[in-house]
């Protein structure tokens, strides 16, 4: 008689510890933005030396990806993907493209490729950030969430050092690109196992129950609007700061470092912020990286030497992720079970922001790459951002224990 075999057993996926996942966010949006979306500001300047790009060119390059980012945050608001996978296959194409960058000597190509790497930062930015603060909100640890969004600034520090490097070597940049390429593929293949535990149940719960249960209400329009102002305000630096640099100092081991020192600015910046954000709040500590980056933005028109510069870069990449944990923290209190839809809507709005501003410049820039006009027009955006983040309270808003808690009946 033949016995009918019995099912195998199987063991559940562990779930990762807090760390692990904070650690594999850190690594995920390292090479999402760090590699995926700003390599290609470092290795701007090298671009011109070796292969002839304008400042117009490069203009157009970063509104490619930008474009590409715009795509991949509407496509995350009606694609139903399980966010581990959708982490996983974005890193992956993160890694080919960049590879292929170094490879392609044709400029429609760069335009394509540079396309689908915003494609794929976008994706992770939101499924990644909305996967890990998910699974980290029931530790209670400001400082987890922190780790995650430092990972943008490390990969910064990590790429422009590598170029800077380079540069010194007097390497192409397409050897930037292929290196560049072997480290995002190599750290995705590190955190690979993490993003395979099984999700969480909602990625949204544990969610404070006064979130409101409404989604396109008048306040998450205003975050939306406001950071895509964001996106706007910062981008202009975040393109060009190397080619300012590179303008006031052409030493390589000088002005390489400005980029550098925009990432690990970016990278510390987060750990610092997310007890600021417990104690005084989302928003506030939102209004106050919107002034503190129209500062920065407007610093080299005002001191236009290499010092102004470096600190620009300082005060920009020390505000960026900050605005970026703020909120995204920010949606999350807003739109409760809904809150990966209104992060893939402001991630939207940002990426509609960063195509407006390099083709700001690149209609606006002269013969003499001047940059004045639309850094002071990024500013002023800034300041009027941050004066519509901030409201009156009604008499249903609460303050507890420094956490805004925003009333249903705004």
């Amino acid at each position: 008689m033949v016995r009918q075999s019995e099912p195998i057993p199987t063991t559940p996926t562990c779930s990762p510890s807090p760390r692990a996942v904070a650690l594999a966010g850190l690594a995920a949006l390292a090479i999402a933005m760090g590699i995926g979306r700003f390599a290609f500001t470092p290795i701007l300047p090298m671009m011109q030396q070796d292969a002839g790009l304008s400042v117009a060119d490069g203009g157009w390059l970063a509104s490619a990806n930008y474009f590409g980012y715009l795509l991949g945050a509407l496509s995350a608001m009606v694609i139903r993907a399980r966010p581990a996978i959708a982490i996983r296959t974005a890193l992956v194409v993160i890694g080919i493209v960049t590879l292929g960058m170094g490879l392609e000597r044709r400029f429609a190509a760069w335009v394509v490729l540079r396309v689908l790497a915003g494609v794929g930062s976008a994706w992770v930015l939101v499924f990644a950030s909305a996967w890990c603060l998910a699974r980290l909100a029931p530790v209670q640890r400001p400082s987890l969430n922190g780790a995650v969004f430092a990972g943008v600034g490390t990969g910064i520090a990590i790429a422009g050092g590598v170029c800077r490097g380079l540069m010194q070597a007097n390497a192409s940049s397409a050897h930037a690109w292929g290196g560049l390429g072997v480290i995002a593929l190599a750290g995705t293949a590190a955190i690979w196992h993490v993003f395979g535990a099984e999700d969480v149940p909602g990625s949204d719960e544990g969610q404070s129950s006064t979130a409101r249960g409404r989604f396109w209400d008048a306040d998450s329009l205003r975050l939306v609007l406001c950071y895509g102002a964001f996106g706007f305000g910062y981008i202009i630096p975040g393109t060009f700061l190397p080619v300012m640099a590179r303008q006031a100092v052409h030493n390589p081991s000088v002005f390489g470092w400005s980029w550098p020192l925009f990432g690990a600015a970016a990278a510390t910046s987060p750990l610092i912020a997310a007890a600021w954000a417990r104690r005084i709040g989302n928003r506030r500590l939102w209004i106050l990286g919107h002034l503190v980056m129209a500062f920065g933005v407007a610093l080299p028109v005002l001191w236009p030497a290499i010092g102004g510069i470096m600190i620009a870069a300082l005060l920009v990449g020390g505000t960026f992720m900050v605005i970026t944990l703020a909120g995204m923290q920010e949606a999350r209190a807003v739109a409760g079970p809904r809150a990966t839809r209104l992060m893939a809507g402001m991630t939207a709005a940002f990426g509609t922001g960063q195509i407006a501003g390099p083709m700001l410049v690149s209609s606006t820039v002269g013969a003499d790459a001047n940059l004045s006009h639309p850094l002071l027009i990024a500013c002023l955006i800034l300041v009027a951002s941050a004066c519509a983040l901030y409201r009156r309270r009604g008499p249903n808003d609460i303050v507890r224990g420094g956490r805004e808690r925003i009333s249903t009946t705004e």
